[in-house]
């Protein structure tokens, strides 16, 4: 029977019966190689104008004590309407359209 693809039959395909060998030592071969590599590191690197911006980051504490014990209260009042428009502004601007 021959093979469709290849043309070639049963006993040409067994000629090499070592060739399951050779495959997988090639395999174990890249198998080191991957795991010899070194792994890269990320590195971010800010500007002068993000760095400022963080250092000086005010806010009033008070003001968010005061909104984060209401929210813990349940006496928060949210705006579903307004929170769903928020999300559909972020939306169109993270997909573009």
């Amino acid at each position: 029977m021959t093979d469709p693809i290849s043309q070639l039959g049963r006993a040409s395909v067994q000629l090499n019966p070592n060739a399951d060998q050779v495959k997988n030592k090639q395999a174990d071969a890249g198998a080191v190689d991957k795991v010899a590599a070194k792994p890269q590191q990320d590195e971010v690197i800010l500007s002068e104008a993000a760095e400022l911006a963080l250092s000086e980051a005010d806010f009033d504490a008070e003001k968010v004590a005061r909104i984060k014990q209401a929210i813990e209260e349940g006496n928060y009042p949210l705006d579903a309407k307004r929170i769903a428009e928020s999300f559909v502004s972020l939306e169109k601007m993270i997909g573009g359209k």
